[in-house]
């Protein structure tokens, strides 16, 4: 299976102002909130997608990533494995640079499809990258 660098992933964050974030609770208690929620207060700009909630962290909703209007530096992705092609599909169609799936995620069909052409990380929180590049 795929695994990133540390120099990816720090370039990754480096380069980012603006992270979609596929999968965003709404539930405070939940690990897509807290981690986007210490990101959001690193200075990075967090659209939520997600279909059944209008505004989550004080940003506007979206249902799907084809409704972001804006461009995306990191698609981070709270989603099982099994949803990663159709995400990754979905990422090729919009505006987006890095495609990074949080901890205990990761599929090869979605890797090849993006490979050649994207930076990929895959079970790797991005929480846990960013306070890495901090130290």
């Amino acid at each position: 299976m795929y695994h990133s660098t540390k120099e990816t992933r720090d370039k990754i964050l480096k380069e980012a102002k603006t992270i979609a974030v596929v999968g965003l609770s709404d539930k405070k208690e939940r690990t897509s909130y807290q981690v986007s929620k210490i990101m959001q207060e690193a200075g990075y700009k967090i659209i939520p997608v997600n279909p059944k909630v209008d505004e989550i962290l004080g940003e506007k909703a979206v249902a799907s990533l084809s409704e972001i209007k804006e461009p995306v530096d990191i698609v981070n992705i709270f989603r099982r494995s099994e949803f990663l092609p159709e995400l990754a599909r979905e990422f090729l169609e919009i505006d987006a640079n890095a495609f990074w799936a949080q901890l205990g995620v990761s599929n090869e069909e979605a890797y090849e499809l993006l490979k050649e052409t994207h930076p990929v990380v895959m079970d790797y929180c991005i929480k846990v990258a960013y306070q890495e590049l901090a130290k």
